[in-house]
C-alpha cells in the first residue's frame, strides 16, 4: 500500500472538492431547504466519484479522448478553480437554485463537480485506482462530518478564517495543476 500516493489523492480531492470553502454557500442552501439529507448528499456525489473513476476512461474513449489529453485538459480547469479560490473572482457561473434539493445542487455540482470529476480522471492517469479509491473514500467521510458539522464549523472559523482556508487550498489546487499538467503534456506533443 503506497501510503504517500494515498496522502497525496486524499489531500487533491479535499482541496478541489473544497468543503471548508463551500461552508458558507451550504449554510445558505441548509436554511433555503430546510435541512440538508447529509447521508443523501454523501452517497450521491460518493456513487458519481467512483461511478467516474471506472467508466470514465471508457467513456473518454467512446469519444475518442485519451487520458492523458484528458489530464491536461482537467489540470487547466482546476488551475482556474485554484485562481478562483485565490483571487476571489467566479469562472464558474452555477444557477443557485436550492429548490431541487439535496442532490442538486449540494451533491451535484458542488461536491461532486466538473472540478472534482476532472481530477479523478487526472489522478487515475497517474495512480492506481485502489489508492484513488481510498482517497474518495475518505474525503466522503469528510464530506458526511463536515455536512453534519456545518454550524459549529462557522463558528469555529469565523468569517477571517473561511477565507484564510479557502485561499489556502486554492494556492495548493494551482500547484497540483502545474503538476498534472508537466507530468501529461509531454506525451501529447510529437
Amino acid at each position: 500500500m503506497n501510503w504517500s500516493a494515498i496522502l497525496t489523492i486524499s489531500f487533491t480531492l479535499f482541496a478541489v472538492i473544497d468543503i471548508i470553502g463551500s461552508v458558507p454557500l451550504l449554510i445558505s442552501l441548509k436554511q433555503k431547504l430546510g435541512g440538508i439529507n447529509e447521508w443523501k448528499a454523501t452517497l450521491v456525489s460518493g456513487g458519481l466519484m467512483v461511478l467516474f473513476l471506472f467508466t470514465g476512461e471508457a467513456f473518454l474513449s467512446l469519444l475518442g479522448i485519451d487520458v492523458g489529453s484528458f489530464a491536461v485538459g482537467g489540470s487547466i480547469v482546476i488551475f482556474i478553480l485554484g485562481l478562483e479560490m485565490v483571487l476571489g473572482v467566479e469562472f464558474f457561473k452555477s444557477d443557485g437554485d436550492a429548490k431541487t434539493g439535496t442532490v442538486v445542487p449540494i451533491a451535484f455540482p458542488l461536491i461532486a463537480g466538473s472540478g472534482t470529476l476532472t481530477t479523478i480522471i487526472s489522478l487515475r492517469a497517474n495512480y492506481d485506482e485502489v489508492p484513488v479509491l481510498i482517497g474518495i473514500l475518505f474525503n466522503l467521510v469528510v464530506v458526511y462530518i463536515v455536512l453534519r458539522s456545518l454550524d459549529w464549523i462557522a463558528r469555529l472559523l469565523g468569517p477571517a478564517g473561511m477565507i484564510a482556508v479557502r485561499k489556502f487550498f486554492g494556492v495548493v489546487l494551482l500547484a497540483i495543476a502545474v503538476k498534472i499538467f508537466a507530468t501529461n503534456a509531454g506525451g501529447l506533443i510529437r
